[in-house]
């Protein structure tokens, strides 16, 4: 009797045993399911975000080489992806996206509205983020983290001084010149302003300037030569 009660008691703790180790096995199989599903979400944001950068930038005029580190990027997230989900949705999307981004043509973006100028600018700020991520893991120099920052700088400030003369060449066509002027010197007052070389900016000033002269009305004054000078200066 009690043998019996023995073998009893052992059929128990073993069943209970099984049922841990079932319970256990669910648990951590439910909780794996949570931590992938929670991964794939992270790198969908993270892969359409750095696919839309590129595709923005490209349009933009941005540097191949700042693109190429962008592109490193989103491809490390797009193979994380097709070994968490193969054969998924998210797969074909990220896919197509690759695409849309890769046949986008370089420098032929128009950033006029204020809508375009923002999506533009978020980007940029992605990317300014993203490689000083890069720099603090050791993945960029500080030379070339320095000098893709000054590029993206430069691409900002370029692109919005691009919109305002955009903008000044439409009211140009509806004969409001006063409007068109001062989108135009708004958009000398933005590379006059930029923190970068002169030469850097000379060739965009030499673009600008001769169209405020062309519709600005011409000051008379009888102060001279000196007073001429002051005068192109102050322009």
């Amino acid at each position: 009797m009690l043998q019996d009660n023995l073998i009893y008691i052992v059929i128990i703790a073993l069943i209970g045993a099984i049922a841990l180790g079932i319970s256990h096995f669910i648990s951590q199989r439910e909780h794996n399911a949570i931590v992938k599903s929670d991964r794939l979400n992270w790198l969908r944001k993270q892969a359409f975000y750095t696919l839309d950068a590129i595709a923005t930038l490209k349009a933009a005029g941005c540097k191949p080489e700042i693109l190429e580190r962008l592109n490193q990027h989103a491809m490390l997230q797009i193979e994380e992806i097709s070994m968490l989900a193969p054969d998924s949705d998210l797969m074909t999307e990220v896919n197509n996206q690759k695409e849309t981004a890769d046949r986008t043509p370089p420098g032929q973006g128009v950033f006029n509205s204020d809508k375009d100028l923002k999506r533009f600018k978020i980007y940029v700020n992605f990317t300014e983020k993203l490689l000083a991520e890069m720099l603090k893991k050791g993945k960029l120099s500080p030379i070339l983290a320095g000098n893709y920052a000054q590029e993206l700088y430069w691409l900002n400030i370029s692109i919005v001084a691009d919109a305002h003369m955009h903008q000044a060449q439409q009211f140009l066509t509806q004969d409001e010149k006063l409007l068109a002027l001062s989108h135009m010197k708004h958009a000398k007052a933005v590379i006059v302003r930029a923190m970068v070389p002169q030469v850097k900016k000379q060739p965009k000033l030499d673009l600008i300037q001769p169209q405020i002269n062309a519709i600005q009305p011409r000051k008379v004054n009888q102060g001279g030569a000196l007073a001429d000078s002051l005068d192109n200066f102050l322009k």
